[in-house]
Parts: C-alpha cells; sequence; structure tokens
C-alpha cells in the first residue's frame, strides 16, 4: 500500500528534492499530457498522484522526471524525455533487426537509421510473418513483455489450411509436446472459414522461435499467414503495413501495468 509523502525533502537523491532542484511535480505532469497544470495541482490535492511509491500530499513537490516513477490514479505516467515508444506493423519479407549483413529489408528502413537512441524490438517475428512489433529504448519494459515469466499475452491472426478438429482448441489449451518442450496457448478461436482454408485466433504468452506455427503444425494446420494483431493491451489496429506511430499516453499507461511496472 503507498504510504503519503509528507517527509520528502532529501529522501532519494537524484528522484525527488526540495526548492534546491528537480522540476515541480505538476510541471512534469502538465507536461506529459495529464493536463493543465491547475488540474494536476487538484490531482494532487485529492491525493491521486504517488512518486516512487508514496502518495504525494503536498504542493510544491520537485522530482526528477528523467528518473522518478510518478503514476495517477494508479497507471504510470512517462515522463522521461529520451524515452522512445514506437508501433510497427512489420510488413511480410522484412527481418525483425536494426541491421541486415546479407542486405534484406529490416526495421531501420521503417524508422530511419539516424536515430541516437539504441532501440530494442519487442517480440521478434520471423521474415514471412507479419504484424505489431514494438520499438523501445527501455530495457526493462523490453525485458518484462518478452520474458514468458511476466505472462504478457500476445495475439495473433493465423490463416490455416486444413480440417479444424472439433477438439482442437481443447488440445491447444491443455499442451502439447514439441521438440523444445511442452507448450499451451491461452486461448484458440476459428474467426472464419472459406473451403479449405481457415483463420484463427490465437493467443500464447510464449515467445519461442517459430511458436505459433510449429504449435499448429502439431495438431496438422499448417499456417499460411501469421499476423500479429496484439502486444499485452496494444492493439494493432488500423495501422497500415510499413507505418509506424508513436504509443500514447493510455497506451503505454496500460502497457506498464501488464508489465508489472
Amino acid at each position: 500500500m503507498s504510504r503519503p509523502l509528507d517527509d520528502y525533502a532529501g529522501s532519494q537523491p537524484g528522484h525527488l528534492d526540495d526548492d534546491r532542484g528537480g522540476v515541480r511535480l505538476q510541471k512534469v505532469l502538465a507536461a506529459a499530457g495529464i493536463g493543465s497544470r491547475r488540474a494536476c495541482e487538484v490531482l494532487i490535492e485529492e491525493r491521486r498522484v504517488e512518486v516512487n511509491g508514496q502518495v504525494v500530499v503536498e504542493q510544491g513537490l520537485r522530482v526528477d522526471p528523467e528518473a522518478a516513477v510518478i503514476k495517477v490514479d494508479g497507471m504510470r505516467v512517462q515522463t522521461r524525455s529520451s524515452a522512445v515508444y514506437l508501433i510497427v506493423n512489420k510488413p511480410r519479407g522484412m527481418v525483425s533487426t536494426m541491421s541486415d549483413p546479407q542486405g534484406r529489408p529490416c526495421l531501420s528502413d521503417l524508422v530511419g537509421t539516424q536515430r541516437e537512441e539504441r532501440l530494442f524490438h519487442v517480440g521478434r517475428l520471423d521474415a514471412e510473418s507479419e504484424g505489431l512489433l514494438l520499438l523501445t529504448n527501455d530495457g526493462e519494459l523490453a525485458h518484462r513483455l518478452s520474458h514468458p515469466s511476466f505472462g504478457v499475452n500476445k495475439t495473433y491472426l493465423a490463416e490455416v489450411s486444413g480440417t479444424i478438429a472439433r477438439d482442437v482448441g481443447r488440445t491447444l489449451r491443455s499442451g502439447i509436446v514439441l521438440d523444445d518442450g511442452l507448450v499451451a496457448v491461452d486461448s484458440f478461436r476459428v474467426v472464419g472459414r472459406a473451403r479449405n482454408k481457415a483463420m484463427v485466433e490465437v493467443v500464447i504468452h510464449e515467445g519461442r522461435k517459430h511458436i505459433v506455427r510449429r504449435m499448429l503444425a502439431a495438431v496438422d494446420l499448417p499456417v499460411q499467414r501469421l499476423i500479429r494483431t496484439q502486444i499485452g493491451p496494444v492493439k494493432l489496429g488500423d495501422l497500415r503495413p510499413g507505418k509506424t506511430r508513436a504509443l500514447q499516453r493510455t497506451e503505454l499507461a496500460e502497457l506498464f501495468a501488464a508489465a508489472g511496472l
């Protein structure tokens, strides 16, 4: 449970400070898009703002926006000016790396090669798969979104050929053994059928190589096309292949929550 921040002066060097340095909290919140400075002051008055796990109870607190963990109504607010969070719709035929010695199309073709930040990609996709990737220079977030122990789901649409057995969903949810061990989906459903093909939705928090293709092949449903549509709460939406955009503030807050940050 969060504790009131009623004695903050000098309590965490580099994170909080009194009038000797830092930026006033309401100014930091306003710059992050929470609202006007006055609206942010009201949030502080109503004790809806936390800094480094402690509820702020007084106006005038100064913080380091590059280091402090700030939350409003329990949702984290990104205040680091150097932080980058991008959504990419990776097209088919592109590799999920920032450079490629073989000269194949890669992610730097979409975001440019002159960026100063070192960007991590979240959720590698093989060259023949397409859809949602996240690019960020936030290493902790990238780790938590990628590692299966944090349980952040990834959602895929797969076009498969063959006949879908009635109990295939139960089989995949119960788990099947592949050459690198047991794996199970979080959910499986058929979203469309046409002749000898079908479109299925697979939700999984595993991150092993080609895991969705291998799982579906193991139940006699070879994948013809694979698109990732969602990572945690962040959806691909109507972003066109080969395009990028920055995450919106609410998307980022939900992503932090899903990753336990």
